[in-house]
């Protein structure tokens, strides 16, 4: 950073916008927080380094819908875990080809008592994402195998598409023990999975490699 105003300043520059005149670098005076500059009218102005506007980074937000068939138990899961473990890099949904219209309880507690918001969670059909005005997306995961072999509707945006099946935790009967050790199961390999997902290097990669490796983790 000191180096990049230095040399604006040198090429006679003005580096911070709240300098009212142009700026030349005066090589004899330095201070510890900062360079001493002549302006090109003769006066001696200090800047303070540390003070300089630093530019933003842009950072690219991803779109990622996470499909099975009643959108109650693990879509959800993986819903709350990636929108909690890649807040401001992700935007994650979940919807379901055929959708029960309500969230399962146990997913609920589950999400609840691992301090993740859930009031935003509800059951809906896929049908939402492939209407007008629906966001565009990067990424649509399917986690249950009966939506992976449906034909899904076509998704604005021409998504990278990959299986991350999980047995269905819905599905478990006996004990209420029982129940909830599978969706604690369900969960912990999808946060395994998001885990590895944020982690990719996004942006560098090619479409194909990057597909190769969000398939690769539904392996995992």
């Amino acid at each position: 950073m000191q180096q990049t105003i230095v040399m604006l300043a040198q090429a006679g520059i003005q580096c911070c916008p709240n300098l009212a005149t142009p700026i030349s670098l005066d090589s004899r005076l330095r201070g510890n927080d900062g360079y001493g500059i002549r302006s090109l009218h003769g006066n001696m102005v200090s800047i303070n380094l540390n003070k300089c506007p630093r530019p933003k980074e842009s950072v690219m937000t991803y779109s990622v819908l996470f499909l099975c068939t009643g959108n109650s138990a693990r879509s959800i899961l993986a819903e709350a875990l990636l929108n909690q473990r890649g807040a401001g890099r992700f935007r994650a949904f979940s919807a379901g080809s055929h959708p029960n219209g309500r969230v399962n309880p146990l997913a609920l507690e589950l999400l609840n008592q691992s301090k993740f918001p859930t009031e935003y969670l509800r059951s809906k059909s896929w049908d939402e994402f492939a209407s007008a005005g629906a966001p565009e997306l990067d990424f649509v995961f399917t986690v249950c195998d009966n939506a992976a072999g449906e034909v899904c509707p076509i998704w604005p945006g021409q998504p990278i598409t990959a299986h991350w099946g999980i047995p269905d935790p819905a599905a478990v009967t006996g004990s209420d023990t029982a129940k909830r050790a599978a969706f604690l199961d369900a969960f912990t390999v999808l946060d395994k999975r998001i885990g590895l997902f944020v982690s990719l290097p996004i942006a560098s990669l090619a479409k194909l490699s990057l597909t190769e490796k969000v398939r690769e983790i539904g392996k995992a």
